[in-house]
């Protein structure tokens, strides 16, 4: 099985990018899974996203705990299938940034130990302004993270923990950025 993982900023286009790669995998005949965290369709992505929607100290820790939840079900139910040749997940291990520091780097090595890793895994890196900028054209509700600072913080605090990832210049059209994580699946 191939496992593919897109990661970045809210409004990185990471659910774009794992669209277009299941898309063209699922054209050349493959059994392709996609997940997309948190998920609408368990118990554990639901409470994620609700409580992403809310603020405050709980909340945060809520929406951060629910989330890894979600997360751990897709690959408890979905990796090393028999039946799946490729998985892709749009969001993943770096949603432990958003925990205060020295925990996040603690938490994200313990995850990185304890989940699968691949070669495949990408993270979006996007400007917070122009994160900003798509963020102000989706006709949803705004999440707790979704603001200046928080992308700020949450971008540096991401650039510091990754290692072993493919960083994606994702300030760039959507067909370009796809082209280079194409490429880069394929070496």
């Amino acid at each position: 099985m191939k496992f593919i993982v897109i990661d970045g900023l809210d409004g990185a286009g990471k659910d774009t990018q794992a669209q277009l790669i299941y898309e063209d995998y699922k054209n050349k005949g493959y059994n392709v899974v996609l997940r997309s965290h948190p998920s609408i369709d368990t118990n554990y992505g639901r409470k994620s996203k609700e409580a992403l929607l809310k603020t405050g100290k709980i909340n945060h820790l809520k929406a951060t705990v629910f989330y890894g939840l979600d997360v751990i079900s897709s690959v408890k139910k979905y990796f090393k299938k028999d039946d799946i040749d490729i998985l892709i997940f749009s969001r993943y291990t770096l949603a432990v940034v958003y925990l205060p520091n020295i925990i996040n780097l603690i938490i994200y090595k313990i995850v990185s130990i304890a989940l699968p890793v691949s070669n495949y895994m990408f993270f979006l890196d996007v400007s917070p302004d122009e994160s900003l900028k798509r963020l102000s054209t989706r006709d949803e509700a705004e999440e707790m993270f979704e603001n200046k600072k928080a992308l700020v913080k949450a971008r540096n605090k991401s650039l510091n923990v990754i290692y072993n990832w493919n960083i994606i210049d994702a300030n760039r059209d959507p067909l370009t950025i796809n082209e280079e994580i194409k490429k880069l699946i394929k070496d």
